[in-house]
């Protein structure tokens, strides 16, 4: 049960403040803040934040906190959540571009960043791997997943696939409840 807006702002500072690499990358510490630590949503309904992440404008972070901090404790717990992850990334952003064109040309500055990078593609694909191990339930649900990486490779727009997607869903499950 969630205390205060406060308890809200805290837990989306720390995933806010230890998350690199985007929506994806956090995803890991989603669950294991929320869902295993506070319990204040299970593995699910973050599964089910991401997609509508996905369908709404803006960054899937700030997207997720929304969703949970107003389940949690409404506007107010939307927006704190919000703020809360938001805050790490602006102070960061604001102290490295102060910093960063004075030692962005520095050797081991570039390595860095090139080992970063690899870090959080093994952030991403965890994370695509728990996405898909807790997506993927039945045939049906495979057959979206191949269809959507075919669409994807063809370069068919996002937002065509996933109106497909969702109106194949809408289709498979009113057909099924007959």
């Amino acid at each position: 049960m969630v205390k205060s807006v406060f308890e809200l702002f805290i837990s989306f500072f720390k995933i806010g403040l230890f998350t690199f690499g985007g929506g994806y990358a956090m995803l890991p510490m989603l669950k294991k803040e929320l869902v295993e630590a506070k319990g204040w949503v299970t593995e699910e309904e973050i599964l089910d934040y991401f997609a509508i992440g996905q369908l709404t404008p803006g960054v899937i972070a700030v997207n997720t906190a929304t969703f949970v901090g107003y389940k949690k404790k409404g506007i107010s717990g939307g927006i704190m959540a919000t703020l809360g992850v938001v805050c790490p990334s602006l102070i960061i952003i604001t102290i490295i571009a102060a910093m960063l064109s004075n030692f962005a040309h520095i050797w081991w500055v570039k390595s860095a960043f090139s080992g970063i990078r690899i870090v959080v593609l093994a952030l991403i694909i965890k994370s695509l791997w728990g996405l898909m191990s807790k997506g993927i339930k039945d045939i049906f649900t495979g057959v979206i997943f191949a269809v959507t990486v075919a669409g994807m490779l063809f370069e068919v727009p996002s937002v065509l696939i996933i109106i497909l997607a969702a109106v194949s869903g809408i289709v498979y499950k009113a057909v099924a409840k007959r």
